[in-house]
């Protein structure tokens, strides 16, 4: 997301929390057949789960991450401060009730949160892949929750949620195993790209690849990270998540130090320029900048009616499973506009859909914000949800 970039101040000590939680690895020999063409002879992944799977196994929920996101979705690593990214929304008693669904949370391959990704070494060489690593597009990503889900003994999914680029995932999950899932959860997610949103994406690219550090994306062979290519990535990004409205109430125009007395001019500096630089610093310092041109271009190559002649009715046509579907109102990289051509897709295919529409000021990051509207549409979705596990 930032997706992750949003600073939630909870506590261990604070209610309905799931608690502190280990993450799993798996490691899986079978090779994997991606998009490309590439193949990966083995991988791990790593991933972590919430609640305990019923007698049936009619229960499990997938959770599919966005774009900075990763497996630590709910709950506290022991020794942390903060929760998982989407802890308000997972946890007893919450939308996606630990109480009541087993709830997999997992690292995409291509990640650098100890999923195989451009960090780890390739077993051919004995190295890090670094950007020698095969481009991933959202079935590859599908196709590895699959083995894990057969894994765990699953033979579908109550629902398969994500926002953004984990909607994005949600969808193809519809499409490429349609008797696998009963629900299908949209949040602030589009059937493709705008040419706006790749444009975008490509600067965050160019401000990585053009840091000297970057060495054609083979920094670990130097010593060093693309600190600052990436530290201005995230700062672009990051914009772009949130609302003019958002930035306005957040910061407006106050003043991190210096003042506009005359002959002062060069001592300013806004308060939103300091929470920029130390978001990208932030960033810089636990994202590995393959992962993210990784990331990014999975986003950018999506397109879910691609391959059904661009009609998102024909391609919705294979899903099997309802759908719900939600967008807010300030949210312009992934717009309402964006969402209701899903849900009009949707009801064309004679598909069961659900359509809410937030109001909300915080952008594209407002799917992993507080809301009490949201929270309540949330919960009542995931209430029928339940009610299909017996």
């Amino acid at each position: 997301m930032s997706e992750q970039s949003v600073d939630n101040v909870a506590t261990e000590s604070q209610p309905q929390s799931i608690g502190i939680v280990t993450p799993q690895s798996q490691h899986f020999d079978q090779p994997l057949v991606l998009a490309s063409g590439r193949v990966l002879s083995e991988y791990d992944v790593v991933y972590e789960t919430y609640g305990e799977l019923n007698a049936d196994k009619s229960n499990a929920i997938l959770i599919c991450h966005a774009l900075s996101g990763h497996h630590h979705a709910a709950g506290f690593h022991q020794g942390d401060k903060k929760p998982g990214w989407w802890d308000h929304y997972i946890g007893p008693g919450k939308p996606i009730d630990s109480q009541r669904f087993f709830i997999v949370s997992m690292n995409n391959l291509g990640g650098c949160h100890g999923s195989t990704g451009p960090t780890s070494i390739n077993p051919e060489t004995g190295k890090a892949w670094q950007s020698d690593f095969p481009h991933m597009r959202c079935r590859d990503w599908v196709n590895s929750q699959r083995n894990l889900m057969k894994l765990l003994g699953i033979d579908q999914w109550a629902a398969v949620i994500g926002g953004s680029l984990g909607g994005m995932q949600a969808m193809r999950w519809a499409l490429e195993y349609p008797d696998e899932l009963r629900h299908c959860i949209v949040i602030a997610s589009a059937t493709k790209l705008t040419a706006q949103n790749i444009a975008f994406n490509e600067v965050a690219r160019q401000a990585i690849s053009s840091d000297p550090d970057f060495h054609d994306g083979f920094y670990i062979d130097h010593n060093v990270i693309p600190k600052r290519g990436l530290r201005l990535a995230r700062m672009v990004g990051h914009i772009t998540y949130l609302s003019e409205d958002g930035m306005g109430q957040k910061f407006g125009r106050e003043l991190k130090a210096g003042s506009f007395m005359l002959g002062s001019d060069d001592d300013v500096e806004f308060q939103v320029e300091s929470y920029l630089r130390y978001q990208g610093d932030m960033f810089s310092e636990v994202f590995d900048a393959n992962t993210y041109i990784l990331m990014t271009k999975a986003l950018d190559y999506f397109d879910l009616a691609r391959e059904y002649g661009d009609d998102a009715i024909a391609a919705f046509s294979h899903a099997k499973c309802s759908f719900f579907v939600v967008s807010f109102t300030s949210d312009w990289r992934f717009s309402t506009q964006r969402s209701r051509e899903i849900v009009d897709a949707l009801v064309a295919a004679n598909k069961p859909v659900s359509y809410a529409e937030i109001e909300a000021d915080f952008g594209h990051d407002a799917f992993l914000i507080p809301n009490k509207r949201y929270e309540n549409v949330f919960h009542a979705y995931m209430q029928r949800v339940a009610e299909g596990c017996q």
